[in-house]
């Protein structure tokens, strides 16, 4: 069964604004929210505001009651994962047991800059990503952990209280098919990519697949994932995405509503266990009950 989900930013909105929209947005009957992970607007201007995730993600659960509760994606190089396992088991237990957890290489340089994080190569980046998924998976999901990577290192460690879920799902995010989909075929239990056509979502997950079969992994154990736009009018997708809107428009539901309706079939034959509405303030909440209503959501 598929599952519809929301995929809010954190850019640009008053707290009390962005937990209005998760709390309709469940009421609508979809299944997923999700946060980001940025410390700078999303959107490559140089613009400031926006909300911390972890913070967030801990918002979204105290405010929801029926929806998984995402991240889309933590970058590996702004919290040290044992770190990151122990909020995100606190966040589980917040939720009753409704939190998942992404975690990626990362990529906005900008904010990486601004903060003085170092921002390595990208071979770093994904050997950094390698580990540290590794980190999380021992954390989340075993008694003790114990790793010896180049760069974590974990002794004997514990993560207690245990999270509610016996196995809290981990998600990896991108869409690089040399090492990304590799991590994501051996460690994760769900991939995510944004903005890209159904053929070419496709095509992507046969490269996990390809990779699984290296790894020795069943596919059918990761669920596959899309991030999308929604816009009906040419003028919804520039309010919501602005100078990326280009860069998006691969992957952004557009037309009538039988013709986005028809759109997220091809994702959903592409091999979508999710599609997700990736979207940012001003948030138009009508336009989302649209689809919901569109799709026969709840």
């Amino acid at each position: 069964m598929t599952v519809y989900g929301v995929h809010a930013g954190l850019q640009k909105i008053p707290m009390d604004e962005l937990r209005a929209f998760w709390r309709r947005v469940e009421d609508m009957g979809f299944g997923w929210i999700s946060v980001w992970d940025h410390f700078y607007a999303a959107d490559m201007t140089g613009d400031a505001e926006c909300l911390e995730a972890v913070a967030t993600h801990a918002a979204l659960a105290l405010d929801t009651t029926k929806v998984r509760c995402g991240s889309l994606v933590y970058s590996v190089g702004y919290r040290h994962p044992a770190v990151l396992a122990k909020a995100i088991t606190t966040i589980d237990h917040l939720s009753g047991g409704r939190v998942d957890v992404g975690i990626g290489a990362g990529w906005s340089q900008l904010e990486y800059d601004a903060y003085g994080i170092e921002f390595p190569s990208v071979k770093v980046r994904m050997d950094q990503l390698e580990e540290g998924i590794q980190v999380l998976r021992g954390l989340l999901h075993q008694e003790t952990t114990t790793f010896d990577g180049t760069y974590f290192q974990l002794r004997d460690a514990r993560n207690e209280p245990r999270p509610v879920q016996a196995k809290i799902p981990i998600w990896v995010g991108g869409g690089g098919e040399q090492r990304t989909l590799k991590i994501a075929a051996r460690y994760a239990d769900a991939w995510n990519v944004p903005f890209i056509s159904p053929d070419e979502f496709a095509r992507k997950r046969d490269v996990l697949h390809r990779h699984c079969e290296t790894v020795g992994r069943d596919p059918a154990e990761i669920r596959c994932a899309i991030n999308v736009g929604l816009s009906w009018s040419d003028d919804d997708l520039e309010v919501q995405f602005g100078r990326m809107k280009d860069y998006v428009l691969p992957g952004v539901l557009r037309g009538t509503e039988q013709e986005i309706v028809d759109m997220v079939g091809r994702y959903v034959d592409a091999g979508a266990d999710q599609v997700n509405i990736a979207t940012r303030a001003p948030f138009d909440a009508d336009a989302l009950e649209r689809l919901a209503m569109a799709l026969g959501i709840g």
